[in-house]
């Protein structure tokens, strides 16, 4: 079999404005402000595909760079982010814990882990040698990092949760993952 370098950048949504729609929660005034970080690091490549998340604020954090490529961004269901039920701290290291562990009313990591995944090997299969876009979501990117290595846990989730945008690009060499780097990212821990 003939393997190919593949390119998957991954954007996690910038700052979004709080509220009960998680779906439809628009770009704070900063998180429009930080759309140019994504268009700045993508700019200088050859990118295929815009994917997405069809949540507003991945689809937003990502609309100028897909129009300065001329591409339409396409939505997936499966990305995502996770039903959430309850912000309650304790919940958080038990979710990471046990990944089948669901508050009422939320989902698991397992289970966003295994929609996300079953539509990024699809991505990975569909784009093969190519560069890919995929907007995405804090949690719904840390279970894929998850997925890729199995000791990312809680404190690895902490680390980035308040990075927004952050963008990373995971290279593969057919389905095998050969390179993850950090390409940028904003940190909005104190921004409230």
């Amino acid at each position: 079999m003939n393997k190919q370098t593949t390119n998957i950048i991954f954007v996690r949504h910038a700052q979004s404005v709080y509220g009960e729609d998680d779906r439809n929660r628009p770009l704070s005034e900063e998180g429009l402000k930080d759309r140019e970080i994504v268009l700045a690091t993508l700019k200088d490549r050859k990118i295929d595909a815009f994917l997405c998340s069809p949540y507003k604020r991945s689809i937003d954090t990502n609309k100028p760079a897909s129009e300065y490529f001329g591409l339409n961004i396409d939505t997936d269901e499966r990305l995502r982010e996770r039903k959430t039920g309850s912000y309650e701290p304790d919940l958080l290291e038990k979710r990471w814990e046990d990944f089948s562990f669901a508050e009422d009313g939320g989902e698991s990591l397992g289970s966003v882990q295994t929609r996300n995944m079953e539509a990024f090997k699809e991505i990975l299969k569909k784009y093969r040698g190519r560069t890919v876009v995929i907007g995405t979501h804090g949690t719904a990117l840390s279970t894929i990092l998850q997925y890729y290595n199995k000791s990312f846990n809680v404190n690895d989730f902490l680390r980035i949760v308040h990075w927004m945008p952050y963008i990373i690009e995971m290279r593969f060499d057919g389905d095998s993952l050969t390179e993850l780097i950090e390409l940028a990212y904003v940190d909005k821990k104190n921004a409230d």
